[in-house]
C-alpha cells in the first residue's frame, strides 16, 4: 500500500525535492546549459547496483554534450563494501557513499536515485542474489522512479549473465527489464497511480563495456562517441568523469581524468531498437509536442544569452514562464516548471539562507535564526511575506541589487519535530536485505527533503513564487571558510554505553559504563534507568539529577547473574524514564571532509562477548589499512595496542646505520597489519624487510586479506603466495579443518565447528589459489556447488617466528560480537606463546 508523504519543498506553485541548505545562483555557464536542457525533451534514466557502478563518462557526454537529463539509479547505497576511510560498515557506510554519489553528481550533474535494497555483499549469481532480495518489491520501486522520473532511455550497466562479475549487477539488468515491461501497466503497482500515472520508456539498451580481460562489445552495436573537450567546462567529459568518480573516497575509487574521445557501446535489449542514435522515435523538441512557440522562445533566450549578464534574460524568461504554464500535460508542467524557476533565479542572481550558530537543536526549545536574502538584478525581486514555520509575517519589501538583507527571528522548533536522520534509517529495516520506507511516496529519492523550512513568497515582475529556505547552521571554519549545513534535530536527552563491545570471561563481572548527554534547556531532576539484556530488564536504578550536560554512570552485573543468560553473544539495552517521556537513542555522527555532517540514532545499545575467551599476548604492533574495529576490540580485550609509524621500524639505527629498530619490534608479542594493508600504506614497502627480520627472529605477523589493486608490495609473505578473487560468501558454509592438531586451533582456545556458528555477511573474500609448499592451509570451505578453497588461513614457520596470512572477514565478525571469530583471531596472536 502507498503512503503519502507531504512535501514542503516548493519552488513556484509545484513540489520539488532538494537537499540544499541555500538557494544560490547557478554560474553564468551552468544556467546556459540548463536553457539548453530546457529545450530538449528526452529523459535518459542509467540504472546498476551500487555506488561507483555508473558510467561517469556517459553520464557527463548526455548532461553537457547532448543536454538531456539524466539521472543514475543504484539499487542500492552499497552497504555491503568495504570502507578506506574509517571503521563504518553497513548502513553507516551506506550513508556515506550516498552522499559521495551526491556529491559526484553536483560534478557531472545527474540526479540520483535509489531503493529500497540492500546491499548484503558479494553474490555471485541472480539465484543467490533474489534469495535476499525480493524482486518484486525491489521491480516496484525500481517502476517507481521510473513513472516519477518519466525516462524515454534505461541504460543498464551490466547483462543480467555470469558476464556482469557479481550477482547485485546481474540483478539489476534482470529489474531493470522486467520493470520496463510493468511501468506502462495500470494494472501493475495500481496504489502508485495515486501520485504518478503510468509511463512507457522507449527501449532498455546495455551499455557494454572492456573490464580487464572482459570484452562485452562488438562493432555491430550501436555505437556514440563521448568525451570531448567542452569549453564551458575547461576539460572534456572524461576528464570530468574522472574528477566525479574520484569522490567516492571510501571505496578507494581515485580515477584518472582521461582527455580524448572515447566509443561507448549499446547492446539492444528490450522496446523500440535505436538504429542510429539513443534517442531514436523520442519526442526530441518542444515542436514535436506541438508547443512550437515555447521552442521559438528558447532558441531567442539562447542566442541572446549574455554570460556577463544574466539579468537580461529575465524578461523573457517571465514571458516563457507564462506560456509553459498553460500545458495541458501536468506532469511535463510541473518537470519543466521546475527547471525554469530555477533559472529565472539564477539570473535574478538570488541568494536565501536561513542560518543560526548551533548545529544541534531539540524539539520545543526556541533558536535565534538569522534570514539572509540578496538579489544581484535591475529587474526587481519583491519579498512580499515571510512564513516562520508557524507564523507569517508580511514584508512587502522590494531587494535592492546587490545589496544583502538580514532579519532576525526567534524560532521555535516544534515539539513534534522528527530527529534528524535518514528516512531508510528512521525504523529497523524489514530484513537484511530490505529498507523500511515510513512513506512509500519517498522511495528512490537519495534523501528526504527537511521538514522545517522558512518559506518565502516573492514576485518577480508579475509573476510569483514561493521559495522554501531549510534551518540551516553556518559557522566560519579556519580551513574551510564558511561551512553551512542542515540544522540537526536531536534528541532532549542522549544514552549510550562507554563502549560499543564489551568482553567478559567466565566466571567474571561485567562492568560497564553508561553515557548520558543533555542537549535541551530542560531540567532531568528525577527519573528511572533501566538496563535490559536480550530483551528482559536486568535491573532498574533512580537518577536524580544529572550533573551538568554530560555524566557517566557505572555499573557492575555479578557473574552469578551473568551465568544464568544462556547465550555467548548479550545484547545490553538502556532506556531512561523520566515525566511520563522515555529516552533510549544514541547518535551515530559521521564527519569527513568531503562530506556534510551525518547523523542517525540507534537504540542506546552494546553487545557483550561472553564466555572461555582465552588471550595470551599483552602488546600487540598494529599496522593500520582500510578502517577497521580490530585495533578497538583488542584494547577492549584487555591488550596493549600500539599503531606503528616509521619511528618504530627504522627510526632508532644505530651509528653504523645498523637496525637498531628491530629491538623495538621485539617488544610486541604480536604484529597485525589491518585489512588491506597492502592497498592503502604507502610504506608498507619500506617495513616488509624488517617485519620479516621481526618473524625470523621469533616474532608473530598476523596478516589480513588484501586486494591485488594499487598494491604497495609484491611478494606479502616470506614465501610467494598468489592472491585471486576467490571468496565464500555465505556466511554460514561449513568449515573443514584440515589439521584439528593444529596449535592455531588449540591454544590459548579450542577451536571446533561451533566458533564458526553465527558468521554475518561471509567466511572471506581474496583467498589466495597459489602458495608456495612452506605454507600449511588450516581450513577447506566453499560456496554451494563451488569447488573447495583452502586459501581462507595460511601459515608457516619462518627461522623463530610465525606468519600467517588469513583473508576470513574478522573486521565484520568482531564488531558484530562473534565470539568463534575472536577466540580463532585470539588463538593467532598467541601462535607464538604456544
Amino acid at each position: 500500500m502507498f503512503k503519502k508523504v507531504i512535501s514542503i519543498f516548493t519552488l513556484g506553485f509545484y513540489t520539488v525535492f532538494c537537499s540544499a541548505q541555500q538557494v544560490r545562483p547557478s554560474k553564468s555557464s551552468e544556467i546556459y546549459r540548463e536553457l539548453k536542457t530546457l529545450k530538449h525533451l528526452p529523459k535518459v534514466l542509467y540504472l546498476a547496483a551500487h555506488p561507483d557502478d555508473e558510467n561517469t563518462g556517459l553520464l557527463s557526454w548526455l548532461i553537457n554534450d547532448q543536454n538531456v537529463e539524466t539521472a543514475y539509479l543504484s539499487l542500492t547505497r552499497g552497504d555491503g563494501g568495504q570502507n578506506l576511510l574509517g571503521t563504518e560498515q553497513g548502513p553507516a557506510l551506506g550513508l556515506i557513499r550516498t552522499h559521495e554519489l551526491l556529491e559526484a553528481r553536483k560534478l557531472d550533474g545527474a540526479q540520483q536515485f535509489f531503493t529500497r535494497a540492500i546491499d548484503f555483499g558479494f553474490s555471485k549469481n541472480t539465484t543467490d542474489t533474489f534469495k535476499q532480495w525480493n524482486a518484486d518489491s525491489i521491480t516496484a520501486d525500481v517502476v517507481w522512479v521510473i513513472r516519477k522520473f518519466r525516462p524515454d532511455v534505461i541504460i543498464c550497466r551490466f547483462p543480467p549473465t555470469a558476464a556482469a562479475g557479481h550477482g547485485q549487477h546481474a540483478a539489476s539488468a534482470v529489474v531493470a527489464e522486467k520493470a520496463f515491461q510493468l511501468a506502462g501497466d495500470k494494472n501493475a503497482f495500481p496504489d502508485q497511480l495515486k501520485y504518478v500515472n503510468a509511463w512507457q520508456p522507449k527501449r532498455v539498451l546495455w551499455n557494454t563495456f572492456r573490464f580487464g580481460s572482459v570484452n562485452t562489445t562488438a562493432e555491430n552495436q550501436l555505437k556514440i562517441t563521448a568525451g570531448q573537450y567542452d569549453a564551458q567546462l575547461g576539460m572534456g567529459y572524461g576528464e570530468l568523469a574522472g574528477l566525479s568518480r574520484s569522490l567516492h573516497k571510501s571505496q578507494g575509487a581515485g580515477t584518472q581524468s582521461v582527455a580524448g574521445i572515447k566509443t561507448e557501446y549499446f547492446s539492444h535489449v528490450i522496446g523500440e531498437p535505436a538504429k542510429a542514435t539513443l534517442f531514436d522515435g523520442v519526442a526530441k523538441t518542444w515542436t514535436s509536442q506541438g508547443n512550437a512557440d515555447i521552442d521559438q522562445s528558447l532558441d531567442t533566450i539562447i542566442s541572446t544569452f549574455n554570460f556577463n549578464e544574466p539579468e537580461k534574460s529575465l524578461p523573457d524568461l517571465l514571458a516563457l514562464r507564462k506560456k509553459v504554464m498553460t500545458l495541458k500535460d501536468a506532469d511535463l508542467k510541473k518537470d519543466k516548471l521546475t527547471s525554469l524557476d530555477h533559472i529565472i533565479l539564477s539570473c535574478a542572481g538570488f541568494m536565501g539562507e536561513v542560518v543560526t550558530s548551533q548545529p544541534e537543536a531539540v524539539a520545543g526549545d526556541r533558536y535565534n535564526f538569522r534570514l539572509n536574502l540578496i538579489s544581484r538584478a535591475s529587474n526587481p525581486v519583491v519579498l512580499d511575506q515571510v512564513k516562520w514555520l508557524n507564523q507569517s509575517e508580511s514584508v512587502n519589501k522590494t531587494l535592492s541589487k546587490d545589496s544583502l538583507i538580514t532579519i532576525q527571528h526567534d524560532i521555535q522548533i516544534p515539539v513534534d519535530a522528527a530527529l534528524t536522520e535518514p528516512y531508510w534509517l528512521a525504523k529497523p529495516a524489514v530484513n537484511a536485505a530490505t529498507f523500511s520506507v515510513p512513506n512509500d511516496t519517498l522511495v528512490g529519492l537519495p534523501e528526504a527533503e527537511s521538514p522545517l523550512n522558512v518559506l518565502l513568497d516573492l514576485k518577480i515582475g508579475t509573476e510569483k513564487f514561493q521559495v522554501s529556505l531549510p534551518l540551516s547552521f553556518k559557522k566560519l571554519d579556519p580551513v574551510r571558510g564558511d561551512v553551512v549545513e542542515a540544522l540537526r534535530i536531536v534528541p532532549a536527552l542522549e544514552l549510550k554505553f562507554a563502549q560499543p563491545l564489551y568482553v567478559v570471561k567466565e566466571n567474571e563481572d561485567l562492568h560497564l559504563s553508561l553515557n548520558f548527554k543533555v542537549n535541551s534547556t530542560k531540567q532531568f531532576n528525577k527519573g528511572i534507568l533501566n538496563l535490559m539484556c536480550n530483551g528482559e530488564r536486568l535491573r532498574g536504578a533512580n537518577v536524580s539529577s544529572f550533573n551538568g550536560k554530560e555524566t557517566t554512570i557505572d555499573y557492575v552485573i555479578p557473574k552469578n547473574k551473568l551465568a544464568t543468560i544462556n547465550s555467548s553473544r548479550l545484547q545490553l539495552e538502556a532506556n531512561y524514564v523520566a515525566d511520563g517521556a522515555t529516552y533510549n537513542k544514541k547518535q551515530i555522527l559521521i564527519q569527513y571532509p568531503h562530506l556534510p555532517s551525518l547523523q542517525y540514532f540507534t537504540p542506546a545499545t552494546a553487545i557483550v562477548m561472553k564466555g572461555d575467551i582465552q588471550a595470551k599476548v599483552k602488546k600487540v604492533g598494529y599496522i593500520e589499512g582500510a578502517g577497521d574495529f580490530i585495533p578497538e576490540f583488542l584494547r577492549i580485550s584487555g591488550i596493549q595496542v600500539d599503531v606503528l609509524k616509521d619511528g618504530d621500524f627504522y627510526g632508532n639505527l644505530d651509528e653504523s646505520g645498523g637496525n637498531g629498530g628491530q629491538n623495538k619490534l621485539s617488544q610486541y608479542d604480536a604484529i597485525v597489519l589491518g585489512v588491506r594493508a597492502n592497498n592503502t600504506e604507502k610504506k608498507l614497502g619500506r617495513w616488509m624487510p624488517f617485519l620479516w627480520s621481526y618473524v625470523k627472529e621469533g616474532g608473530n605477523l598476523v596478516m589480513q586479506y588484501n586486494t591485488n589493486q594499487d598494491t604497495t608490495v609484491d611478494q606479502l609473505g616470506m614465501y610467494n603466495f598468489n592472491i585471486a578473487n576467490k571468496r565464500v560468501t555465505e556466511e554460514n558454509a561449513e568449515v573443514k579443518f584440515l589439521n584439528p592438531n593444529h596449535k592455531l586451533l588449540n591454544f590459548p582456545n579450542k577451536i571446533t565447528a561451533n566458533d564458526f556458528k553465527g558468521w554475518v555477511q561471509e567466511r572471506g573474500a581474496y583467498f589466495p589459489d597459489k602458495w608456495d609448499p612452506a605454507y600449511e592451509p588450516l581450513f577447506e570451505m566453499h560456496d554451494t556447488d563451488e569447488e573447495p578453497l583452502q586459501g581462507s588461513t595460511l601459515y608457516t614457520q619462518y627461522g623463530k617466528g610465525n606468519f600467517i596470512y588469513t583473508p576470513l572477514a574478522f573486521f565484520r565478525q568482531l564488531p558484530a560480537g562473534n565470539v568463534g571469530a575472536a577466540r580463532l583471531f585470539l588463538n593467532f596472536l598467541s601462535a607464538q606463546k604456544n
